[in-house]
């Protein structure tokens, strides 16, 4: 069902069951999949394509053009899966480069005034609270959980399954299944959120040795990497290496409070070294 007052572009594509809100707009070249719903005054630009059975909230803009003083007007897109939430005021721009995009996955739920920059890839059911703000080519990884208002510079990249406090700025990466409390600084693993993930209860002690190892033994991230991969081969901790390894802007440090406190169990217990 279409209002009367919406603006649908002829060349646009729509699916079945499609239904756009008053005032909406869906330009040219769009693609909106089955059993979409595009609410009051959303904007649905050219060049995005949204999966079947997602939400786009009253006023959001979907493919806007990217802001990026590089960007010459070429082509480019928003790739958007299938049952996402998007909600009001949410923007969503399009790629940079010349036929590139910016890519959300499925079972995503953005809240209200949420932005997602040039080129970012969301992963698969994820949480962004109310106005997380990602620049251009950051990476959010499945089932991560971004605290409202949290900021994260331009090609940092979110761990599977991390967890981000409100409020905070982000310009460093952060290692999966970690959880980031302060600028550029985690504190723990997300043991809530890996057990409702269905993670056994000896993965999730694997996870808190290799966090151990990393930020409380003492090593550098070199010599901590070396000591995780030889403990262990595949898995979770393996993603966690491979994802460190692959950093290009450097992983969060341990949070101050947390490591004066390793520290002084170090001075207490010198075979705290984990080796």
């Amino acid at each position: 069902m279409i209002h009367s007052t919406a603006m649908v572009s002829p060349k646009a594509d729509l699916g079945r069951e499609v239904r756009v809100g008053p005032g909406a707009v869906i330009e040219a070249e769009a693609i909106v999949g089955d059993r979409c719903e595009i609410r009051a005054h959303a904007v649905v630009a050219a060049g995005t394509c949204i999966g079947p059975g997602n939400q786009v909230g009253y006023a959001a803009v979907i493919g806007a053009e990217p802001q990026d003083l590089s960007w010459d007007g070429a082509p480019s897109r928003v790739v958007i899966g299938e049952g996402n939430v998007i909600r009001e005021h949410v923007t969503i721009h399009r790629g940079a480069k010349p036929e590139s995009e910016t890519r959300i996955g499925d079972g995503n739920y953005l809240m209200v005034g949420c932005h997602v920059g040039h080129n970012c890839l969301v992963g698969n059911r994820t949480i962004l609270v109310n106005h997380v703000l990602l620049a251009g080519y950051v990476r959010v990884g499945d089932r991560a959980f971004l605290g409202g208002g949290s900021v994260f510079h331009q090609h940092v990249r979110i761990g599977e399954l991390a967890m981000v406090r409100g409020g905070i700025r982000i310009g460093m990466d952060i290692p999966p299944f970690l959880m980031a409390v302060d600028e550029n600084e985690v504190a723990g693993v997300n043991r809530v959120g890996l057990r409702r993930a269905g993670f056994s209860e000896a993965t999730r002690r694997q996870i808190e040795a290799a966090y151990c190892i990393l930020y409380e033994s003492g090593r550098n991230v070199s010599q901590a990497l070396q000591e995780m991969e030889r403990r262990w081969l595949s898995g979770e901790v393996r993603r966690m290496i491979d994802f460190i390894r692959a950093s290009r802007r450097g992983i969060c440090s341990p949070n101050r409070a947390r490591r004066g406190a390793g520290q002084a169990k170090q001075a207490r217990d010198p075979n705290v070294s984990g080796g």
